[in-house]
């Protein structure tokens, strides 16, 4: 009876030991089934990482794309546009009259994205603060700035000009520096650019 009792606790510690056994393995699997996961998860950070370093890298070689001459000019003209108003062509020039090569001035001036319109308004409106203008003569001179002939309409248009007070004062402006007979004022007022009503006006306006 001893005998048969041995036996049986032998094998009930075998099934233990055996049910341990498997257990442990099932549970090694089971780690090793969940690793693959974690190396895709790892790979995941990975590639954003690679990809975000590569945007990063994309817009460092855009900025290096850019010569020190280029980045000086634009510089440049950034400075000028902030201190007053031109022309493309004016600008280019001007760059140029720095020292700076023609491609330089150009890349600057074009890389901006300059409106060109609101710089001849700025230009006009600059021009009728020390002199007297008539229309046709303050289009002719932003044209003579560099401005195409749209842009130079598109400035004189927008200012709030009475041009008949502008007559009055170049009539003014001729007549400190000079002798002229009503006729004469008349037509060098109407040679100014100047309409024969608002000549008149502007003789008129002083006393002629």
């Amino acid at each position: 009876m001893k005998k048969s009792f041995s036996s049986i606790l032998v094998l009930l510690l075998v099934a233990v030991f055996a049910f341990f056994a498997i257990a442990s393995s099932s549970e090694s699997g089971d780690k090793e089934d969940e690793k693959p996961y974690a190396t895709v998860a790892e790979n995941t950070d990975s590639f954003n990482e690679n990809v975000n370093d590569s945007d990063s890298e994309k817009k460092t070689e855009v900025k290096l794309n850019e010569t020190i001459e280029q980045k000086n000019a634009r510089e440049s003209a950034e400075s000028y546009l902030r201190y007053s108003s031109f022309s493309r062509e004016g600008l280019i020039e001007q760059l140029e009259y720095e020292g700076y090569s023609n491609d330089s001035a150009v890349y600057a001036v074009d890389v901006l994205k300059i409106d060109w319109n609101e710089q001849a308004y700025k230009n006009a409106e600059s021009y009728l603060e020390y002199s007297a203008f008539s229309y046709e003569g303050l289009v002719k001179q932003l044209e003579f700035e560099g401005f195409t002939n749209e842009q130079a309409v598109y400035g004189v248009n927008k200012c709030n000009v009475d041009w008949n007070e502008q007559a009055a004062k170049s009539a003014k402006s001729y007549l400190e520096y000079s002798s002229f007979s009503r006729e004469s004022l008349i037509d060098q007022l109407e040679f100014e650019g100047f309409t024969y009503e608002q000549a008149v006006y502007g003789v008129e306006a002083n006393g002629y």
